[in-house]
């Protein structure tokens, strides 16, 4: 039969893993979904997962993991594309919308070593790998001592690199590896007020055309609106900072049981010789007022040449 719904999606084990997951709860929430073939999931290579040998913030940033998937719903190919909402970039394509984030899962980054336990026992000069300049900003910031070298490709080729020494250590999302049963590779999670997580992380969207109104509506079920409201706050803390993989930039927004969220921010210098924090509170109702607040603030402590560093 033809497909009644084609999900995009990237072809790592994760990304897979998390589409799996939106193909699943669709199919659970949707009788005309459950026929055999109802659902198609296609998988489209791009330029993020092409070219690992480079940072990211070296050719091009976060949309090189979207572009691809963009270009395919825009021509029909695909009605729905899951992704992780850390490289969402912050301004989607005219026309693509996102109506839906699943509930998210924990937000915090683990250390993953054979060497040692934490990165307090890694010794001077210990090379930690990573694709991340919010990582190396804040590792560079805690444990001068330590390198910190490029280190780009999916989960299992950089668990892969780390058995075969090619760095003493890497840092992953403890999200993704939950979503992979993989939890048991971290050597350590690390506590939000050591390492503040990358906005959105931890969190899966799923965009579609605007004017799709089929869906929008096989979305509507699953939708959590939790998340999407905690996301806001950090994408707009992060627009105002025009933040990119150029820009080691840090939020979490936590909701509390009366209707308030707080909000924290940090901003870092590439070689981690300086790092700026922001916090505010307001009303879960006003969260892009409440991110774009405290953007503004780190910007103006910031200055314009805080990041040419």
């Amino acid at each position: 039969m033809e497909p009644v719904l084609r999900i995009g999606t990237r072809g790592s084990p994760l990304a897979l893993a998390q589409t799996h997951q939106v193909r699943d709860l669709l199919i659970a929430a949707h009788p005309e979904l459950q026929g055999e073939g109802a659902v198609e999931v296609v998988v489209i290579k791009t330029t993020g997962d092409k070219i690992l040998d480079r940072a990211l913030s070296e050719i091009g940033g976060k949309g090189l993991f979207t572009k691809e998937l963009d270009e395919s719903m825009m021509d029909g190919r695909i009605d729905l594309a899951v992704h992780s909402m850390k490289d969402v970039p912050t301004w989607l394509p005219e026309g693509i919308v996102l109506p839906c984030m699943l509930p998210r899962e924990d937000v915090r980054d683990v250390f993953i070593s054979k060497k040692a336990k934490s990165f307090d026992e890694l010794p001077e000069g210990s090379v930690v790998g990573t694709a991340s300049l919010r990582r190396q900003s804040f590792i560079l910031n805690r444990w001068p001592h330590l390198k910190v070298e490029t280190f780009r490709g999916n989960v299992q080729s950089r668990l892969r690199k780390l058995d075969e020494g090619v760095v003493d250590a890497t840092m992953l999302a403890l999200a993704g590896l939950r979503r992979m049963d993989m939890a048991n590779e971290a050597t350590a999670v690390i506590d939000t007020d050591v390492m503040l997580p990358a906005v959105a992380q931890g969190a899966v969207g799923i965009t579609c055309r605007e004017n799709d109104e089929q869906a929008h509506t096989f979305l509507s079920a699953l939708n959590c609106a939790d998340t999407v409201t905690r996301v806001i706050a950090e994408r707009a803390l992060l627009r105002v900072l025009d933040g990119s993989c150029r820009t080691p930039i840090a939020a979490l927004a936590t909701l509390h049981n009366d209707g308030t969220m707080t909000l924290e921010g940090k901003i870092a210098k590439p070689d981690g010789s300086e790092v700026l924090s922001a916090q505010g509170k307001g009303n879960q109702a006003d969260a892009d007022t409440l991110g774009k607040q405290v953007g503004e603030e780190l910007k103006t402590r910031a200055g314009p040449n805080f990041l040419t560093i």
